[in-house]
């Protein structure tokens, strides 16, 4: 019988980005301020050309196989970073994404089977749980994940997401008009849209007792996660902020701590001007009246809008942030918004104080989650 355990650590992750795969190199761009956003060819009119692309995964392979894997290896690093066997017949792994490759592939019969065979090219056992919660589906896996492991219902978790970018993805964008046409302001008054990217990242989450039995280093402890819908729109949220509020507010209960214990936000910040001035109102709600009002930022500006990936990708950035005590600067910020009562760093990093960090993501269709993290020196105490 599996024990129960409330306590889940990090014991491993990876990335896949338009900054590279390198989790300390990565952080080093983001501190300095850098973008991996890019001109990227397109032969039909865009309302922008600008995109975010993984170098490593080449643009001219089939959606499916780039999918498959940046999929794969990201996973397995994550992995190998834990020192944890993907044959583990322990490991459950949980994925999401948005459409994936799907958009590209003429006769789809199955959303969940591009994670089953990219699993199973990694090495694992188990089928996998997979999510597609939009651009919420990289956090709602963390949230899964981390359910499972304090109900019993796993032992071992490898949680994450993974989105590439496809040509569907950039007409249906441009379509919509959520496209910027020149570059992601996120909270800049000139905010004009959004630009795609992709990516991939995976988190280990184990129980405490279990990784320290192993030895396991922590990364980091995910405390409590929580979610909302709101049904306003098909894509738009509710622009009164009340709904994002609640994901965070259930969030904090789930993790037993207080927006006075939150020193850090890592906002969904797609560049919207809908989406940025729905978490302005959020944020006021949220903390205005504290004391010691959190450090909020975003990355979207470097990595672009990663969909589905973009909620567990956001996840490692608050990890790196607790750990190393820096806010990067959100890329392309000069003239916050002034619905924005929050501190956030504009073209050099800011200090964050101790505490916990909460990352929001909100997804097409009203998904809103939060997770909240806290450092590796808490998984110590």
């Amino acid at each position: 019988m599996v024990t129960t355990d409330p306590h889940i650590w990090v014991t491993g992750m990876a990335w896949s980005t338009a900054l590279g795969p390198d989790v300390n190199t990565v952080w080093k761009s983001l501190l300095a301020n850098l973008s991996g956003i890019t001109e990227v060819d397109f032969p039909f009119p865009l309302r922008g050309t600008l995109a975010a692309t993984v170098s490593a995964v080449p643009l001219d392979l089939p959606a499916w196989n780039r999918q498959q894997e940046i999929t794969r290896t990201t996973l397995s690093r994550a992995l190998v970073d834990a020192g944890i066997d993907a044959g583990d017949p322990r490991l459950l792994p949980v994925l999401g994404t948005s459409y994936g490759p799907h958009l590209e592939l003429p006769d789809v019969t199955s959303m969940s089977r591009w994670s089953a065979t990219a699993v199973r090219d990694a090495g694992c056992v188990a089928n996998p749980v997979t999510v597609t919660t939009a651009c919420s589906a990289g956090s709602d896996a963390l949230l899964a994940g981390l359910a499972l492991l304090r109900e019993g219902a796993a032992e071992l978790c490898v949680c994450g997401g993974a989105d590439v970018l496809t040509p569907g993805k950039r007409l249906g964008h441009s379509r919509l008009g959520t496209m910027s046409p020149d570059d992601l302001r996120a909270f800049d008054v000139q905010r004009s849209g959004t630009v795609l990217g992709e990516g991939a990242a995976f988190l280990v989450l184990e129980p405490a007792t279990q990784a320290r039995a192993r030895g396991a280093r922590p990364r980091g402890v995910i405390a409590g996660a929580g979610s909302s819908n709101d049904a306003a729109s098909a894509t738009a949220p509710d622009p009164s902020g009340r709904n994002v509020v609640l994901a965070v507010q259930r969030a904090l209960r789930n993790a037993e701590l207080s927006r006075e214990d939150v020193t850090l936000v890592s906002a969904h910040g797609s560049g919207t001007p809908v989406n940025d001035d729905t978490e302005a109102r959020a944020y006021k709600q949220l903390f205005t009246d504290v004391p010691s009002p959190p450090v909020l930022f975003g990355t979207k500006g470097s990595f672009g809008h990663a969909l589905g990936a973009t909620g567990a990708i956001e996840a490692m950035t608050v990890l790196q942030a607790l750990d190393t005590g820096w806010a990067p600067p959100v890329h392309a910020l000069r003239d916050p918004i002034p619905g924005l009562r929050l501190p956030i760093p504009s073209e050099r990093p800011m200090p964050v104080a101790p505490g916990a960090g909460i990352s929001v993501t909100l997804g097409f269709g009203g998904f809103n989650t939060c997770l909240v993290l806290q450092g590796p020196e808490s998984a110590a105490a």
